[in-house]
Formats: structure tokens, sequence, C-alpha cells
């Protein structure tokens, strides 16, 4: 008998270690290995005994499993329908590999992409990349081919990859199952990467919020030296500054600089860290990088919708049901995401919002979950996918409050290189307190409303939100990177779909929409 359980942080988190105890104990002859997670968060810990899943389990419920009871079953794990339903390449052995194991690794497929990448050479890895589509999975959606190309065709006599881990987004997880659950797939990743550029030397950028990441990334880089050898891999340890997920911040926080954004020219793939030519690539990307090497990229191209080619790792959180990651083609609905996939909202309460893209993202209503999947598609409805991540509210969400608190969050986060973001966020912030007092003014310190002031009237309400409108414009297009750029994504779409939480007429959302 074989029992896989996951040494997921979030399985562990959930209680898989005292499981794992549990079970060596009730069935010492059994073959009981740590896996990756499936990804299927809600039912963590999930065993999985010899196919069949159970979940989630507690060290209580072990005699009555082994002696047959079937109540926490799933059934057979590979039918389940949050699994039956994806197409998993980046997420390929999720669940069914032991995270270090290189025999794992080789049986499945590892270390081809690098094999063919040695044998047909940098231009031809350049190529492959470019025709399969890949773009930035970070946020930006970068064509990765275009980059690489970029750093190749530059005189250099050093160059680098830098893998970006600041993995710090509400609603997103992805990065860290990667690394902790298949880290040799983002070596192999960065290891093609570098012999495509020329570049010997690779840096991982890891938040510190991630400990188990950080630990089986150590042990895999040493487990894979000689494999990826000569080019070389570190591991670089942020301190929690949301700002250095940002690639320039973040080069500057390898560096040992104070992590804030850089003016751009020049480019990171012209002068980028310690001033040479770089690669700077999200985790997903990368990873998806030795599956496109292993056949050309021609599979990775069929699948997508427009110009965005591949697969996405999305990631289902916040009040919804069946919360976890769900890989597929790009394409699908938003709607089919938050109720088909996700079964809905886990009160059972109706879907308010859903933010997609982290805490800078647009908040969409019901009414937009046609909305495919799409870099073009969300960014015509003035939003963006960023890292992938769906956050969903039912209908006791306060708009108001998620507009406040998007401006600070950016307040607390900005580099504060630049006075749009650096003051705007203040000054949007206590904008939306006024808001929140019908127009009155706030005390600074109580953010109350000064009750010596005047009732509040409709006009006061109407050159706040004016004010506010004017702000995030500012904001938008004056700020010098994405943190302040992005602020007025959330504030904005808060704003326009839901009036009534800003003690507005309704009837402004019918226009809007």
């Amino acid at each position: 008998m074989r029992i896989a359980i996951p040494d997921d942080a979030a399985a562990i988190a959930c209680g898989a270690d005292a499981v794992a105890t549990a079970f060596a104990g009730h069935a010492p002859e059994a073959e009981i290995v740590r896996t990756s997670s499936y990804g299927m968060l809600w039912l963590e810990p999930l065993v999985d005994i010899d196919g069949i899943g159970y979940g989630p389990v507690t060290p209580a419920d072990i005699p009555a499993i082994l002696a047959g009871d079937r109540r926490l079953s799933i059934g057979p794990i590979a039918d389940h329908p949050f699994l039956a339903r994806q197409e998993r390449l980046t997420f390929a052995r999720a669940g069914l590999t032991m995270p270090l194991s290189l025999e794992d690794y080789v049986a499945t497929g590892g270390w081809a992409g690098l094999s063919r990448a040695r044998a047909i050479g940098p231009a031809a890895i350049v190529d492959d990349v470019t025709k399969s589509g890949l773009r930035g999975r970070g946020g930006a959606g970068f064509p990765a081919g275009i980059k690489w190309k970029t750093v190749a065709e530059a005189a250099s006599e050093r160059k680098f990859i830098v893998c970006n881990a600041d993995e710090g987004d509400s609603g997103t997880f992805a990065d860290r199952m990667l690394m902790e659950g298949d880290p040799y797939a983002l070596l192999e990743g960065m290891a093609i990467a570098g012999l495509a550029v020329g570049a010997m030397h690779g840096f991982i950028y890891v938040r510190s919020e991630y400990p188990q990441a950080i630990a089986k990334l150590t042990r895999a880089i040493e487990a894979a030296a000689d494999i990826i050898a000569p080019f070389r891999v570190e591991v670089r340890v942020g301190a929690g500054a949301y700002v250095c997920g940002e690639e320039t911040s973040l080069l500057n926080s390898i560096e040992g600089r104070r992590g804030e954004v850089r003016a751009k020219p020049p480019l990171p793939a012209v002068e980028g860290l310690f001033g040479k030519p770089t690669v700077v690539n999200n985790v997903l990307t990368l990873a998806a990088v030795p599956h496109i090497l292993a056949d050309g990229g021609a599979r990775y191209a069929m699948f997508g919708h427009g110009r965005s080619r591949g697969t996405m790792p999305i990631q289902l959180a916040g009040n919804i049901r069946h919360g976890g990651l769900f890989e597929a083609p790009f394409g699908i609905t938003l709607g089919e995401l938050v109720h088909e996939i996700g079964g809905g909202t886990a009160t059972g309460r109706p879907v308010k919002a859903v933010q997609v893209g982290g805490p800078l993202g647009a908040y969409h209503p019901p009414s937009m979950f046609h909305l495919p999947f799409d870099y073009e598609a969300f960014t015509e409805a003035d939003g963006l996918i960023g890292h992938g991540g769906i956050v969903v509210f039912d209908d006791t969400a306060d708009m108001l409050a998620q507009a406040r608190f998007s401006m600070h969050f950016a307040s607390v986060e900005s580099c504060g290189k630049c006075t749009p973001c650096r003051i705007g966020a203040i000054r949007g912030r206590e904008t939306l307190d006024r808001i929140r007092a019908g127009g009155r003014p706030v005390d600074p310190v109580e953010r109350l409303p000064q009750i010596h002031n005047a009732r509040p009237t409709a006009r006061n309400l109407a050159e706040e939100v004016a004010l506010l409108t004017d702000l995030c414009e500012t904001m938008k297009f004056g700020s010098l990177c994405a943190l302040g750029g992005f602020t007025p994504y959330p504030v904005l779409s808060a704003l326009t779909h839901w009036p009534e939480d800003f003690g507005l007429d309704p009837e402004r959302r019918v226009a809007a929409e």
C-alpha cells in the first residue's frame, strides 16, 4: 500500500505532518511518501492511498480509513472533476512526484528540454520560445522570446538570469507551489534561458515568507548542480517589500541597495543586474520553458486564446467553495472559474465581486463574468489578469472599504520614489474617508467625521468623487511603475460598479455598464 501525503506549505498548515506521523504509526507496513500538492486546497490534507483520495483527513480519521471507511473518499483522484477538466503543463507533476527526487523528475520527462536545448543551440532555443507564444506570467504579459532575443544580442562579457519569485499578490500561491513541489522544473527553465542568452549565473529572488520554498530550492540547487553546470543558481531572500515584485526594484534589492524603482530606459534586458544585460522572468514563465523546449513549443502553442498562448495556472481564493490551483488554457471565462470550477461562494451567498490580478487588480461584477481569461480581454475591460489570482467576495462586501484598502496598501508599500504614488495614495485614502463620512471633513487622527461640521450635502460628495477620479488619473499616468499606476484599478472599478456603496445614486452603475 502506497500512502502519499503532500508536504506543501498549505497542507502542512492544515495538519499534513501530523497525519503522516499518524499513518506511519497505524500502518507501519505501508510505503508512506511526501509528495507535492494536487492543488485542491479545500481538501487538504488530501491523502492519496493507491490512487484513491481522502480529504480533508485528521489523525483521528486514520483508523476508520484503514478499516475501509469511505466517508472521506473522493474516489480516484485523477477522475475528480477539478483535475479532470484541467490541462496541466506547468503543473503536470503536481501531486504525483516527490519534489526533491531526481529519479521522479527524470521518470516524468525531466531534463528533456535542457537536453534538446543543448543540442539545438541558443538561436534555435529563442526561436522555439518565440514561436510558442509564451508571455510573462508575472502580470505584464510581455513576450518572453523578445526579451530573450534582446539579451542574447546584447554585447557583454557577463549576463544574468533572474527569477522573480517575490509572490506578493493576494490570492496567489502558484509560485510557492511550483518551488515547493517541482523545483527542478524551475532550475531547468533557468538553465535553458542561460544557454539561450549566454548567461552563466542565475538568481532566484524569493520572499522571506516562503521558508519551505527557500529550503526546497536550496536542496534542489545542490542536488542538480552537476546537471545544470556550467550554469549556477543562487537564492536571494527578500525582506517583504511588495514593490520588490517590480523587476527593477528587485534588481536593486539583489544588489544590496534600497528596493525602489529605477527609471526606464535603460531596460533590464540592456542594463540590468550589476549593470549587465539581464533576463527577468517570473517563476511560472521559466517553469513553462522545459515543456516548450521538449517538443519545440508546438503543443504549447496549440492552447490559448488570441495572443495569449499556452496555459495559465489560475489561483482561486477568497470566499469560494473550492479554492485551489486550476491550470487551464487561456480563454476560459471568469464565470466558469468562479461558479463551475470554484463552486460559488463558501458562504452560499450571491457573488458580489471578483478581484483579478492581486490587490491592485480591478473588481469585476457578475455582469462581466463572460470575460475570457486573456490579457487583451481584461485590458479592454479596464482590468488585468496579473499573476492569475482570483479573489471572490459575496454580497456582504463593502466596496468602498475595499477601495480604501487598495489606497492604504499602496501608501504603505510605495517605495516613495515618485510623487504620484507616494503622495497620491495617501490623499486617495483621505478622500475615501471623507466620502465615507458623506463629504464631511475627517479628523486626521480619529478618521471620523468632525461633529461640528454641517450635515453632508450631495454637492460635497460629488466634489469628493470628482477629486478621487482626477487623483486616480494622475496616479495611473504619472507613476513611475505599476504600483502607483495600477492602484486606480480597484478604486475606479468599485466606484463604477457599486456607486451605492459610496453613497451615490445606483443609476451611475447602470449608465456605466
